[in-house]
């Protein structure tokens, strides 16, 4: 299973949960790493990682990724992000990630899978992404977190975000000087 094989890598973090879907998909709630932290100690513990996607939402069927959504802190980092995650990715999978520094909704055709990127600098990608694609919280009544995650993915259906096309040089061209607000308690 993908999650299963992330995890042997030591590419998920935070993990909310990583569970199978009652239609036998597999769904992943948490952090996934795009820099490693170095090694802390002779045993090979690492320390934190030095860069993440936050808060990333990921839906599976066997090996492929059917969703892909999280927040980058850079549009820059989706290089990284397809540099170890892109053996996963079809031109089925649906992908939609909040980024810190860009101006506007972007999408961008990446080998033929198309990433929609929304403008954002701080929010919960959960909340974000349930308001992106116009779900609110009767749509999840009842719903195990991982059904919740398929429920989720359902919400693409109709999402026609009203964003420019443009390829990924010329979106890593736009961006701007942005930095994430975090909120909550201190």
């Amino acid at each position: 299973m993908l999650f299963d094989t992330y995890e042997q890598q030591g590419l998920l973090f935070n993990m909310n949960f990583k569970d199978k879907t009652s239609n036998g998909l597999q769904a992943y709630r948490g952090d996934l790493v795009l820099v490693e932290g170095e090694v802390a100690d002779d045993a090979g513990r690492r320390k934190p990682p030095t860069a993440i996607i936050r808060q990333a939402v990921l839906l599976a069927d066997g090996d492929k990724l059917k969703m892909t959504a999280g927040f980058l802190n850079e549009l820059s980092e989706i290089k990284t992000y397809l540099g170890l995650y892109k053996g996963g990715i079809t031109p089925e999978t649906k992908a939609l990630f909040f980024v810190v520094n860009i101006p506007k909704p972007l999408d961008v055709d990446i080998d033929g899978t198309l990433f929609h990127f929304s403008p954002r600098v701080d929010g919960m990608v959960w909340t974000e992404l349930g308001d992106e694609l116009r779900l609110d919280k009767d749509d999840f009544k009842g719903q195990s977190a991982a059904d919740k995650v398929v429920t989720m993915f359902a919400g693409f259906k109709d999402y026609k975000p009203k964003a420019e096309k443009v390829s990924l040089e010329a979106a890593l061209g736009m961006t701007i000087e942005a930095k994430r607000v975090d909120r909550g308690a201190v």
